[in-house]
């Protein structure tokens, strides 16, 4: 199984934002940062979810993914499956559409104090904006 830590950082609120993705698998993990342009915090936390997704397309296909999220609003959507937000709901039929790659995703929610390899990349991606 992997193990997936994803947050987004805004610079503002819209601002400069990026999306930070920390992977373990067993022994090993993987960094990844990815500037994002201007968008809410929210929206950057949803673009970190795919961006780790992609991530994972690429390199764990065939793997069971569990995903780990700070964001409350990100993890009630993914896992109810449902938004009334219009401006969400383009992320969530991305998200859906993603994990159809996998024969098991997961996704819960830890505090942000277990998620600090993930905020430190987020916030390292935003300068790389």
């Amino acid at each position: 199984m992997i193990e997936v830590y994803t947050d987004g950082a805004a610079s503002g609120d819209p601002g400069l934002s990026g999306a930070g993705i920390f992977i373990k698998d067993g022994k090993k993990t993987y960094d990844y940062k990815f500037p994002l342009g201007s968008m809410s915090n929210h929206q950057a936390e949803f673009e970190a979810v795919i961006k780790g997704l992609q991530v994972c397309r690429e390199s764990f296909q065939d793997e069971i993914l569990s995903f780990r999220s700070d964001s409350k609003l990100v993890v009630d959507v993914i896992e109810k499956d449902f938004t009334k937000n219009q401006t969400f709901l383009p992320y969530l039929q991305e998200i859906r559409q993603q994990i159809e790659a996998f024969p098991h995703f997961f996704i819960k929610w830890i505090p942000e104090k277990q998620n600090k390899q993930a905020d430190q990349l987020a916030r390292q991606a935003i300068r790389l904006n």
